[in-house]
Protein backbone atom coordinates (compact mmCIF):
# COMPACT_ATOMS: atom_id res chain seq x y z
CA UNK A 1 0.00 0.00 0.00
CA UNK A 2 0.89 3.85 -0.32
CA UNK A 3 0.14 6.38 1.64
CA UNK A 4 0.16 10.14 1.69
CA UNK A 5 -1.24 12.83 3.59
CA UNK A 6 -1.95 16.58 2.58
CA UNK A 7 -3.73 19.64 4.11
CA UNK A 8 -4.63 16.40 6.84
CA UNK A 9 -6.21 14.67 4.33
CA UNK A 10 -4.51 11.07 3.88
CA UNK A 11 -4.88 8.87 0.71
CA UNK A 12 -4.14 5.35 0.87
CA UNK A 13 -3.75 3.58 -2.23
CA UNK A 14 -3.69 -0.87 -3.13
CA UNK A 15 -3.23 -1.51 -6.50
CA UNK A 16 -3.26 -5.24 -7.62
CA UNK A 17 -2.21 -6.25 -11.37
CA UNK A 18 -5.36 -8.39 -12.75
CA UNK A 19 -4.16 -11.56 -14.78
CA UNK A 20 -7.86 -12.65 -15.94
CA UNK A 21 -8.57 -9.31 -17.59
CA UNK A 22 -4.97 -8.94 -18.97
CA UNK A 23 -3.97 -10.47 -22.40
CA UNK A 24 0.04 -9.78 -22.56
CA UNK A 25 0.08 -11.52 -26.79
CA UNK A 26 -1.82 -8.46 -27.12
CA UNK A 27 -0.07 -6.16 -25.09
CA UNK A 28 -2.99 -5.55 -22.69
CA UNK A 29 -2.06 -5.22 -18.70
CA UNK A 30 -4.88 -4.32 -16.20
CA UNK A 31 -4.35 -3.16 -12.68
CA UNK A 32 -7.12 -2.58 -10.67
CA UNK A 33 -6.73 -0.01 -7.14
CA UNK A 34 -8.60 0.81 -3.94
CA UNK A 35 -7.98 4.05 -2.67
CA UNK A 36 -9.42 5.16 0.67
CA UNK A 37 -9.01 8.80 1.61
CA UNK A 38 -9.42 9.85 5.28
CA UNK A 39 -10.35 13.57 6.33
CA UNK A 40 -8.26 14.01 9.42
CA UNK A 41 -9.03 17.85 9.16
CA UNK A 42 -12.05 19.82 11.47
CA UNK A 43 -13.62 20.65 7.96
CA UNK A 44 -16.59 18.38 6.13
CA UNK A 45 -14.21 18.65 2.03
CA UNK A 46 -15.61 17.44 -1.25
CA UNK A 47 -13.67 15.88 -4.24
CA UNK A 48 -14.69 17.85 -6.93
CA UNK A 49 -12.00 16.96 -9.28
CA UNK A 50 -9.22 14.48 -10.04
CA UNK A 51 -6.02 14.40 -12.13
CA UNK A 52 -4.27 10.92 -12.50
CA UNK A 53 -0.30 11.10 -14.42
CA UNK A 54 -0.24 7.49 -15.84
CA UNK A 55 3.51 6.46 -16.75
CA UNK A 56 3.96 3.24 -18.80
CA UNK A 57 7.08 1.46 -18.53
CA UNK A 58 8.29 3.27 -21.78
CA UNK A 59 8.04 6.79 -20.02
CA UNK A 60 4.74 7.53 -22.00
CA UNK A 61 2.55 9.67 -19.59
CA UNK A 62 -1.15 10.06 -20.23
CA UNK A 63 -2.97 12.47 -17.92
CA UNK A 64 -6.37 11.86 -17.29
CA UNK A 65 -8.92 14.94 -15.58
CA UNK A 66 -12.38 14.48 -14.52
CA UNK A 67 -15.23 15.87 -12.52
CA UNK A 68 -15.04 13.95 -9.11
CA UNK A 69 -14.45 10.09 -8.35
CA UNK A 70 -15.92 7.01 -10.10
CA UNK A 71 -19.10 9.36 -11.03
CA UNK A 72 -19.22 10.76 -7.70
CA UNK A 73 -18.37 14.02 -5.78
CA UNK A 74 -18.43 12.91 -2.00
CA UNK A 75 -18.60 14.93 0.75
CA UNK A 76 -16.18 13.47 3.53
CA UNK A 77 -16.68 14.54 6.98
CA UNK A 78 -13.90 15.43 9.64
CA UNK A 79 -12.64 12.02 10.87
CA UNK A 80 -14.79 9.73 7.87
CA UNK A 81 -13.16 7.93 5.43
CA UNK A 82 -14.43 7.23 1.24
CA UNK A 83 -13.60 4.52 -0.18
CA UNK A 84 -13.58 3.62 -3.80
CA UNK A 85 -12.37 1.10 -6.93
CA UNK A 86 -10.78 1.48 -10.01
CA UNK A 87 -8.77 0.58 -12.72
CA UNK A 88 -6.32 1.29 -15.74
CA UNK A 89 -5.06 -0.70 -18.58
CA UNK A 90 -1.47 -0.14 -19.71
CA UNK A 91 0.19 -1.44 -23.23
CA UNK A 92 3.56 -2.28 -21.15
CA UNK A 93 3.80 -4.68 -18.33
CA UNK A 94 4.81 -2.33 -15.62
CA UNK A 95 3.87 1.80 -14.83
CA UNK A 96 3.48 4.15 -12.35
CA UNK A 97 0.40 6.13 -11.59
CA UNK A 98 -0.24 9.37 -9.32
CA UNK A 99 -2.24 12.24 -9.09
CA UNK A 100 -4.06 15.30 -7.61
CA UNK A 101 -7.64 15.29 -6.01
CA UNK A 102 -9.03 19.10 -5.94
CA UNK A 103 -10.56 19.96 -2.95
CA UNK A 104 -13.20 22.07 -1.78
CA UNK A 105 -14.55 22.79 1.97
CA UNK A 106 -18.21 23.73 3.07
CA UNK A 107 -16.48 27.15 3.89
CA UNK A 108 -15.53 27.30 -0.32
CA UNK A 109 -12.01 26.99 0.58
CA UNK A 110 -10.10 25.11 -2.06
CA UNK A 111 -6.67 23.28 -1.98
CA UNK A 112 -5.37 20.25 -3.81
CA UNK A 113 -4.33 17.21 -1.58
CA UNK A 114 -1.96 14.79 -3.47
CA UNK A 115 -2.30 11.19 -4.36
CA UNK A 116 0.84 9.25 -3.97
CA UNK A 117 3.10 7.50 -6.85
CA UNK A 118 2.32 3.72 -6.52
CA UNK A 119 3.97 1.20 -8.69
CA UNK A 120 1.98 -1.01 -11.17
CA UNK A 121 3.74 -3.94 -11.54
CA UNK A 122 3.02 -7.37 -13.09
CA UNK A 123 4.98 -10.86 -13.50
CA UNK A 124 5.50 -10.19 -16.90
CA UNK A 125 8.00 -7.09 -16.32
CA UNK A 126 11.64 -8.40 -17.61
CA UNK A 127 13.73 -5.82 -15.94
CA UNK A 128 17.12 -6.73 -15.06
CA UNK A 129 19.58 -5.49 -12.56
CA UNK A 130 23.06 -4.45 -13.91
Amino acid sequence: MYMKTTHHISVTVDPVFLEDQSLPLDKHYVWAYSVWIKNQSAETVQIIKRTWRITDAHGVVHEITGEGVVGEKPWIAPGATYHYASGTPLSTPSGMMEGTYHIKTKSGKHFDVLIPAFSLDSPYETASVH
